[in-house]
């Protein structure tokens, strides 16, 4: 089983709308759109290969940093993103009142 590249770097691909990170020889994703003052996190997909080793994870909080960085409200529309902040309160913060 391939181990799991830390050293792999989540890009923000403004042009596509979505992070990008290169896992288990694909591009895991996540979808993003930005609207008034707010990122609405649509969808997340990561390849089967590379399934189970954090990748949507590491997306999850590149996108919430990015966030937090630039002011953002989070609406997280994906199933995956909102179980993932509901692990991590640390981002709650991020979301509307």
């Amino acid at each position: 089983m391939p181990t799991r590249d830390e050293t792999a770097v989540v890009i923000r691909n403004e042009a596509a709308g979505r992070f990008e990170l290169a896992a288990g020889g694909a591009t895991a994703t996540l979808e993003y759109e930005l609207v008034d003052g707010a990122i609405v996190l649509n969808h997340t997909a990561v390849p089967s290969e590379a399934e189970g080793r954090g990748v949507g994870g590491r997306l999850a909080r590149a996108a919430l940093d990015h966030a937090r960085e630039h002011g953002l409200i989070v609406v997280p529309r994906c199933r995956f993103v909102r179980a993932w902040i509901r692990r991590h309160p640390e981002y709650r913060d991020l979301l509307p009142p």
